[in-house]
């Protein structure tokens, strides 16, 4: 939406509140269009049918991706088996909303259905099982999903540098490989078979975002695939923030070497998780300091041409996997409380992408 359009809906809907009404705050979505960045969320089927949920999501975002509903448990729960339903709930609602999907996530080693994890499976026949799946899942989305997370955080945490061990990659793996990347390629390729307009991503967490061994290791699998033709089209940096830090220096130095190869780079999972009572409650504070972390990063991420997506894994409190996981010592971690209410870190977004891009 062009600027003047945001300013032409305000008027008209002060005129039709009166003289005393107060226009509400530019969404997100309205405050990112000078600057055609996408600015999207991980969503649940389940709670579409929300209200607050379902018209928060429409009015603020303009890019989505499903949490689960593509992952191999759900999509894929029987080997001669696909079921579309989750995912295409998500599909038609951002086709109502004019937003845009992003695909997460074709390859990983968790939330994998039993039978393929114990099927003890050879390396050809599981090869073609992975390669039926790819093709058959982004086939069913060609032309409606515009990303691909094809291959997710296969980078061993333990190990920085290394890959980790996976049935794709050498349990048993899907066949000969090079330097360990061999099963990932193929994976780029069978996607790109599948549907050749769409962008396909790398997408890694876990201390990738900076400059680091981990992240050294991920630039040298997309250098090494672009001189080869390898069809990978973005690096997804996922951001998970935790006590308040980010080295934001080196984040931009990240994302300027992978632009610098020809890919793009999307923010794909951000949040950013706080220390929290036993009501679930953050300090004034720390929600101020939260704030100024989504800042940071928007404004490293507007300042490259290439950093075209910013994505948060959730946008509500209500539903962010921060509590179970931390045993509800943290939380407070999206950008809108359990009520749905604005908080600190939405307007401070808000304000970066209304800026533009520099």
């Amino acid at each position: 939406m062009k600027w003047w359009a945001v300013a032409l809906t305000l008027a008209t809907w002060a005129f039709c509140q009166g003289p005393d009404a107060v226009a509400p705050e530019p969404s997100l979505r309205e405050a990112a269009a000078s600057s055609s960045m996408l600015i999207g969320t991980a969503v649940r089927t389940a709670q579409l049918s929300e209200s607050a949920y379902a018209s928060t999501l429409a009015r603020q975002f303009n890019m989505l991706e499903p949490e689960d509903a593509l992952k191999w448990e759900v999509v894929h729960p029987e080997r001669q088996t696909f079921d579309f339903y989750q995912a295409d709930q998500i599909v038609e609602f951002a086709g109502r909303h004019g937003m845009k999907i992003r695909g997460h996530t074709l390859v990983w080693h968790r939330q994998n259905p039993k039978w393929l994890t114990e099927g003890k499976f050879a390396s050809t026949e599981l090869a073609e099982i992975l390669e039926k799946h790819i093709k058959t899942v982004v086939g069913h989305y060609r032309g409606k999903i515009f990303a691909w997370d094809v291959v997710n955080e296969a980078s061993d945490e333990v190990h920085p540098g290394e890959l980790r061990s996976t049935i794709w990659r050498d349990q048993p793996g899907i066949g000969p490989t090079t330097n360990g990347y061999g099963y990932m390629e193929r994976c780029f390729r069978w996607a790109h078979e599948a549907d050749p307009q769409a962008l396909l991503f790398y997408n890694e967490g876990a201390d990738t975002e900076a400059v680091n061994a981990k992240s050294d290791a991920i630039y040298a699998m997309v250098r090494d695939f672009r001189q080869r033709g390898v069809p990978i089209d973005g690096v997804g940096l996922q951001m998970h923030v935790s006590n308040l830090h980010a080295d934001v220096k080196s984040v931009a130095a990240n994302i300027r070497r992978f632009t610098a190869l020809g890919v793009q780079i999307h923010i794909t999972e951000m949040d950013v998780s706080l220390p929290v009572d036993a009501n679930g409650n953050a300090t004034a504070a720390d929600l101020q300091a939260e704030a100024d972390v989504y800042r940071k990063i928007a404004v490293v991420c507007l300042a490259n041409p290439g950093c075209t997506a910013i994505q948060t894994w959730g946008f509500t409190d209500k539903y962010s996997w921060i509590g179970s996981h931390s045993k509800h010592t943290q939380g407070a971690a999206l950008l809108f409380d359990r009520n749905y209410r604005a908080k600190p870190a939405t307007e401070a977004l808000r304000n970066a992408l209304a800026a533009g891009r520099p």
